[in-house]
C-alpha cells in the first residue's frame, strides 16, 4: 500500500522549446519519481511531446525540497510552481 504522501511535483529542463534560441522548463505531477517519468517522457511513455523532443534533464533544486506529498498537495503544487516560474520571466509548459 502507498503512503498517502507519495507524490512529486518536477521540473525539466528545455532546450529551445519555441524554435526562438530561448530555454524553458515543463512543471509537472506524478506518482513515481521525478527521475522515472523522465525516462517515461523521453521513451514516449504517456509523454508531453515537448519533454519528448526538447526535454534535457531535471532541475531537482526547483522541486526536491517540495516532496514527497499527497495527490492533492501536488495537483496544486505543480500550478503553484509553473506560475512562479512564469512569474520570473521564463517559457512554462504544463503545469495544470
Amino acid at each position: 500500500m502507498f503512503s498517502r504522501a507519495h507524490h512529486n511535483v518536477y521540473v525539466v529542463y528545455l532546450r529551445n522549446p519555441r524554435g526562438d534560441g530561448k530555454a524553458g522548463y515543463y512543471v509537472g505531477m506524478t506518482g513515481l519519481t521525478p527521475e522515472r517519468r523522465f525516462e517515461n517522457h523521453k521513451a514516449g511513455i504517456k509523454a508531453a511531446a515537448v519533454v519528448k523532443e526538447h526535454g534535457v534533464r531535471l532541475v531537482p533544486k526547483l522541486y526536491e525540497h517540495l516532496n514527497p506529498m499527497s495527490f492533492g498537495a501536488a495537483k496544486v503544487m505543480e500550478v503553484e510552481l509553473a506560475e512562479e516560474l512564469r512569474r520570473r520571466g521564463f517559457a512554462v509548459f504544463g503545469g495544470h
